[in-house]
């Protein structure tokens, strides 16, 4: 249930802070309680038998239920539940609000892409004082390295976005088309679909910076590379070389609709067949069920496909997880609230709300595995879900400013779908682009 529409500019945003030259002026100046020792589950029940006040600022629909549950078990607690916007309209006010010193909530919903970026603005607080670490098992592995950053937990997981191809059996059966197992199958499936039918594409793509990277991800490509306030960005390794070529010959050859995703013109493709195919994460089957109600049956999923034959590789797009801001007041209460949304009871809540959990339990229970998907004629489409968050490849970074780098994107990459300029070069835009800023935030950069 989450939308990469989200991933919109917030060119004024400046979350950084110099961390480098002044990473202590990022942070609010309340700290209570971030500097204390261990705290045990016996100082969590006290302070959730003494009770009080948290606010919490999301967006995720799911979490109200959560919260609505949470405060029954435990009516000493009124949790404030806002919506201070969705992804870069909240990263900005939360930026504000921490750069003020007052109003920042006690724990806000912050995607993983965005992670890194406030906990070296030192907004967050590390959860490992609670033990949060040692609930890593817990966890698939996208979602649980996205919150461990520079050896501390910087938020809980909520969710997870491992990747699928959802694609149109109706007009691959119309067509005759074989499900790609690879990219290059998928390339052939454009062309043959394209010929049949000019105004039939496999997918649409008007340049999205959260799935070239996922693609990038899955295609074992490693272009950040992060230790500490030490970066480098290089889209000439292979990973990324294997996307850009493909993708190149897919926009070259004007295989893909020029239609921005989640627009009117997206719904109206995926409903009358134009647009047949989604590379997309986990989180998907809501948004189809909701917003293409027509195409109910047509649809179903299969593994991503692969750019070479025999892997099983995968990657993340999209997921969220639950922080402690540092300047919260009532940090022991406001941890109770995070582990019960994302590692307790709460979990079950936002599953039942159409969430797709990043907790290995539900991953592997029979009762998610076995659910029926009406939507997609009754295919059992969380097994190919489960398979593929077990499959995200390992050692993705993103930027500890991967929010300002998103916003450049179509000011670089971008320009390949608008123009002659290749993605390779749009790519090294991006890159000599996003270098320049970390150069001007204080990061030590390099390629």
């Amino acid at each position: 249930m989450r939308s990469t529409a989200v991933r919109h500019s917030l060119r004024g945003l400046g979350l950084v802070c110099a961390v480098v030259l002044a990473a202590t002026a990022c942070g609010s100046g309340s700290t209570a309680g971030s500097d204390s020792g261990p705290v045990s589950a016996a100082g969590l029940d006290a302070a959730l038998e003494k009770g009080g006040t948290i606010t919490v600022w999301a967006w995720e629909p799911t979490l109200k239920q959560v919260v609505t549950d949470f405060q029954a078990k435990y009516p000493n607690v009124h949790v404030n539940l806002v919506n201070a916007g969705t992804g870069d309209k909240q990263y900005t006010a939360l930026q504000n609000a921490v750069q003020a010193g007052n109003g920042a909530p006690d724990v806000a919903q912050v995607e993983y892409y965005a992670l890194g970026q406030f906990a070296l603005g030192k907004s967050l607080q590390d959860l490992s004082k609670y033990g949060a670490s040692d609930l890593s098992k817990q966890y698939s592995p996208g979602p649980w390295n996205s919150v461990s950053i520079n050896g501390g937990v910087y938020a809980l997981p909520m969710d997870s976005g491992p990747m699928a191809l959802f694609y149109n059996k109706k007009v691959f059966d119309q067509y005759q088309l074989k499900v790609p197992t690879t990219w290059d199958e998928y390339l052939d499936d454009a062309r043959k679909l394209h010929a049949a039918n000019p105004n039939a594409y496999i997918t649409n793509d008007a340049g999205d910076a959260g799935f070239t990277t996922s693609m990038i991800w899955q295609a074992g490509g490693h272009p950040y590379k992060v230790n500490g306030t030490k970066v480098s960005v290089d889209f000439t390794d292979p990973g990324s070389a294997k996307f850009a070529d493909t993708w190149q010959k897919l926009l070259s050859d004007r295989l893909v609709a020029p239609v921005t995703s989640w627009s009117d013109q997206w719904y109206k493709g995926l409903g009358d067949g134009t647009i047949a195919t989604l590379a997309l994460g986990a989180w998907m089957p809501a948004n189809l069920a909701s917003g293409v109600p027509s195409a109910a049956g047509d649809w179903r999923v299969a593994p991503l496909p692969q750019w070479q034959q025999g892997q099983t590789a995968s990657s993340e797009n999209g997921g969220s997880s639950l922080a402690l801001m540092k300047s919260s007041a009532n940090q022991d209460l406001a941890y109770a609230f995070l582990k019960f949304a994302n590692a307790g009871e709460g979990v079950q809540d936002r599953i039942k709300g159409g969430a797709f959990p990043a907790t290995t339990a539900d991953l592997d229970s029979p009762a998610f595995l076995d659910t029926a998907f009406p939507y997609f004629g009754g295919q059992q489409a969380n097994k190919i879900f489960s398979d593929s968050a077990k499959n995200v490849a390992t050692g993705w970074q993103y930027l500890p400013y991967q929010v300002y780098a998103n916003s450049i994107f179509n000011d670089t990459v971008g320009k390949a779908y608008v123009s002659g300029t290749t993605l390779s070069s749009g790519l090294k835009a991006w890159q000599d682009s996003s270098l320049k800023y970390g150069s001007e935030q204080g990061f030590s950069t390099g390629k």
